[in-house]
């Protein structure tokens, strides 16, 4: 996202959820978290320099497959008109992967083809919302096991870094070994990702072309 930024592109953020769960400190109430979390990826989205943050406030761990999901996905595609979608792989079998990403993986890529290009689903965001149909052109899977895109980030991590300390209530989740830091520690998974690519950092995608 950062290269992108840079490179003078688009970028809006889609949550789904809303973090009001995801903690193991006990004083903070669901409510509080909640908005803790919203100030906290609005804080690290301003740093990156993303121009749209849209929070759809399902609760975490209740996320489903329903219609109203993929309606609110469909309906952020129109409004936004992406060349390409970000999205975590819900093919993903090796490791564990949270439920809510698997969920969002599934009614993204659906969402993509063929709900937000044809214009007789969810036909009232046209008539009533004034949103037009739109196609994507790419949808890229993160967390996936076989990548087949190779991004360099080696100018972009610093920044990346940055933005992701700004998700202060999260950081203890990423469970870092004593003496170390979340910037050494993502800066160590880039470069083994990097190895044998010939960059510093890079990053891994699957890429699939949407059907038009």
């Amino acid at each position: 996202m950062g290269r992108w930024v840079a490179a003078g592109c688009e970028v809006t953020y889609v949550l789904c959820t809303n973090g009001q769960a995801g903690t193991a400190d006990r004083s903070l109430t669901s409510p509080a978290l909640a908005k803790k979390r919203a100030h906290e990826q609005r804080a690290a989205a301003d740093f990156m320099g993303v121009n749209h943050v849209v929070m759809l406030g399902y609760p975490d761990g209740e996320l489903e497959d329903t219609r109203a999901f993929l309606g609110d996905i469909v309906r952020a595609i129109r409004r936004y008109r992406p060349h390409t979608v970000l999205v975590h792989d819900p093919y993903r079998t090796k490791g564990f992967q949270h439920r809510d990403h698997r969920k969002a993986g599934i009614a993204t890529t659906d969402a993509v083809y063929p709900y937000a290009r044809d214009h007789l689903h969810f036909a009232e965001q046209i008539t009533e919302d004034g949103l037009e149909p739109h196609k994507v052109r790419e949808l890229w899977y993160w967390g996936m096991d076989e990548p087949n895109v190779i991004v360099d980030v080696t100018d972009s991590i610093d920044r990346q870094i940055a933005a992701l300390v700004r998700h202060e209530s999260q950081v203890p989740g990423f469970n870092i070994p004593a003496g170390e830091t979340i910037g050494a520690r993502l800066k160590k998974n880039a470069a083994e990702q990097a190895n044998g690519y010939g960059f510093q950092y890079c990053a891994v995608f699957r890429r699939l072309i949407a059907r038009r």
